[in-house]
């Protein structure tokens, strides 16, 4: 009987809540029918990775595949679970180690100026590679990169040597991607480390500088510190999508002679799915790479949890 009062209590008080800040709920609900409509209703598509679909006789009105497991298994033994699987991890792994650092170094650097013109010009700067569109950047790589007319190509003309084919080199595929995305973004990404610098009070910096301590110091044992909580959760979020990896630049990036390293998930889900028509089978190998994303977000997040403060949940 207490329990039953006790839960009325509570939602009377949300409802008393609700009702006074009406306004703020309002503007809330149209992301809340976007988020709905475009993110949870479409969820229920996921079955067809365990039926026979046919576009005919729709998600609900396809067979059951016989077995449930058929079309993971099918993945599991083609040729190209290996490699799709290789290239994910290579490339992801890749792009966190190198890419994850930059911004928080960007951050701190910028964080020491004292100049505010000069600060805001090279925040802007450094901001302005983010907003090229997938399609323009590939396009600008392969100008530079290219070995007859592109920046490369003449510069080793002038030098009088041949100009390597780095777009057509299956081992060059990665490098180019990752140091590409570390030119694109890493201004864009230091935008959230730059807010949590500028929430420190400055009574700490004054007090250090009390103390003897120098730039480095006030770096180390100030910003880094405060940074901690920031960095770890960013950290958490992208071991959670290792598995994931962006379908757009990869695939304009392809071609015949780096397939053997550029073939990822994201894009083999594409060919299969909608070149190929195989919509069963690709809502499969899609499915599996989410649900191992799923394991390593709460996987790193309970350790996380376990060892520090920061956490997701």
């Amino acid at each position: 009987m207490n329990m039953l009062t006790a839960n009325s209590s509570r939602s009377k008080a949300t409802f008393k809540k609700i009702k006074r800040n009406w306004g703020l709920y309002l503007l809330l609900l149209p992301s809340l029918v976007l988020l709905i409509c475009f993110t949870y209703k479409p969820m229920y598509g996921v079955i067809i990775a365990f039926k026979d679909y046919q576009p005919v006789e729709g998600i609900l009105g396809s067979h059951w595949a016989d077995p449930w497991y058929k079309y993971f298994t099918k993945y599991f033994h083609s040729y190209q679970f290996v490699t799709t699987i290789k290239n994910t991890l290579i490339i992801n792994i890749y792009s966190l180690i190198v890419t994850f650092p930059f911004p928080v170094i960007l951050a701190l650097a910028i964080n020491q100026m004292r100049a505010e013109r000069f600060k805001k010009v090279f925040q802007t700067i450094t901001y302005m590679p983010h907003f090229i569109s997938t399609v323009v950047m590939v396009g600008l790589i392969t100008l530079i990169l290219s070995p007859g007319s592109g920046v490369l190509g003449n510069i080793c003309r002038l030098i009088g040597v041949q100009a390597p084919n780095l777009m057509g080199q299956a081992n060059a595929f990665s490098h180019i991607y990752v140091w590409s995305e570390v030119w694109q973004h890493t201004g864009w990404d230091s935008i959230i480390y730059i807010a949590a610098l500028s929430a420190i009070d400055p009574s700490l910096y004054e007090a250090a500088t009390i103390d003897g301590a120098n730039i480095w110091h006030k770096i180390r044992y100030i910003d880094i510190p405060m940074l901690v909580p920031t960095i770890v959760i960013l950290l958490i979020l992208r071991v959670g999508g290792l598995m994931g990896l962006g379908f757009e630049k990869v695939y304009l990036m392809q071609n015949n002679l780096n397939l053997l390293s550029s073939e990822v998930i994201s894009t083999y889900v594409y060919k299969i799915g909608l070149l190929s028509a195989q919509y069963s089978y690709s809502a499969a190998i899609n499915l599996f790479s989410t649900i191992i994303n799923f394991i390593l977000l709460v996987t790193v997040n309970r350790i996380s949890k376990k060892f520090s403060d920061s956490s997701l949940w």
